[in-house]
């Protein structure tokens, strides 16, 4: 699972805005937005969270940790053919 908090640490990490990521994962920005107020799991349906988190981990976006257990992120070198910033 993919906190709020891990969310809006990996899109400033990439320098994304909330439409930027918008466009890459298929998720309304103001749906990332209001995902990003939380800080633990928002509620939200898995497919939206998998989408954001396809989108982020293929612009070289680790996530690390688990929600209850140290939740962060890492950057790393995007996968190839995956989008850029």
């Amino acid at each position: 699972m993919l906190t709020g908090t891990q969310i809006r640490s990996a899109r400033g990490a990439l320098r994304w805005s909330a439409e930027q990521l918008a466009e890459k994962s298929a998720v309304a920005a103001r749906t990332i937005m209001r995902l990003e107020q939380h800080d633990g799991v928002p509620p939200s349906r898995s497919s939206t969270l998998m989408d954001i988190r396809a989108a982020l981990e293929a612009a070289g976006i680790e996530f690390v940790g688990n929600p209850d257990d140290g939740p962060g992120i890492r950057l790393r070198k995007p996968l190839p053919g995956g989008p850029s910033a």
